[in-house]
């Protein structure tokens, strides 16, 4: 059995060379998509250059999104967001043409490109499982800053012959529903044969530059909340020196997320992966060490 690690890329180059890094020994194929339009809907040139992680070049399949969904509707307010879950899911999708050479019993695995799981505590061959989603710890800013207030689960696998799209399996929800829950029978999204994996690895979100998250949350498909926060990079700056977020990710969906503030915790080196343990030199700037 195979391994295929699938993920979505638009510049971020530091945490992709960290994923590379991290995730290695255990994988068979890296399956890369870049879009030629941002999440927002600008044209944008194509970032990813192979002579950067040249040390993988054998097992990156690299795909590229030429054009955007068909779908769309007239990029009003109103359909903004709708607009953006569609280019994000049309550019998930594509990675399907990566797997080109997968066997249909071959492992295949997705996460954003901040999402890494932790597979050294893990034995794959004993999860028999349709779904195995891994519950991640959420970090911010540095990749020792960390969030205790949810987990995420972000990184799903399955079995080739069990992939339907890589949106659907995205939208997969991350529990364990009874054998007797009925509309389980008729819901994508909803599976009683599913695996949570604890522990299951990292999601380093916004290791990045004041002014590089700025610029990047403009372009996601969450550009409209962040428009209305009035944000900048000064803002950004100041909550990465008082190591908080003003993120609420536990507010509903109809409310505004911004302007709560929660702390975020100091976790320790140590426990962090160790291709970052053993290159703390190199991201200096992205631990928080005081």
């Amino acid at each position: 059995m195979k391994l295929f690690d699938c993920t979505t890329y638009h510049n971020e180059d530091l945490i992709l060379e960290a994923r590379f890094n991290i995730l290695n020994k255990y994988f068979d194929k890296f399956v890369v998509c870049e879009a030629k339009f941002t999440h927002s809907g600008k044209e944008k040139k194509l970032n990813f250059n192979i002579k950067k992680f040249s040390e993988f070049k054998k097992k990156i399949i690299y795909l590229v999104q030429d054009n955007e969904p068909t779908n769309l509707t007239s990029d009003n307010k109103l359909n903004k967001r709708a607009n953006a879950i569609k280019r994000v899911a049309c550019q998930r999708n594509k990675l399907a043409e990566g797997l080109s050479n997968a066997n249909k019993n071959d492992l295949i695995f997705y996460s954003d490109n901040d999402e890494i799981p932790d597979l050294k505590n893990v034995n794959l061959e004993t999860i028999n499982k349709k779904i195995i989603i891994f519950e991640q710890k959420l970090f911010y800013f540095k990749f020792n800053l960390y969030l205790d207030r949810i987990h995420w689960y972000g990184t799903r696998a399955l079995k080739k012959k069990n992939l339907s799209t890589f949106e659907l399996l995205r939208e997969i929800k991350p529990k364990k529903y009874s054998f007797y829950r009925i509309d389980t029978l008729f819901s994508k999204k909803k599976f009683t044969n599913l695996h949570i994996v604890k522990n299951g690895g990292w999601h380093f979100t916004r290791i990045l530059s004041p002014q590089e998250i700025h610029s990047r949350e403009l372009e996601t498909e969450h550009s409209d909340e962040y428009l209305e926060s009035k944000k900048n990079s000064k803002k950004i700056e100041d909550l990465i020196k008082r190591k908080v977020i003003d993120h609420d990710h536990l507010a509903d969906k109809r409310e505004n997320k911004f302007g709560k503030e929660f702390d975020l915790k100091p976790y320790p080196v140590n426990k962090l992966p160790v291709y970052i343990v053993n290159n703390q030199i190199k991201y200096k700037n992205y631990l928080d060490l005081d």
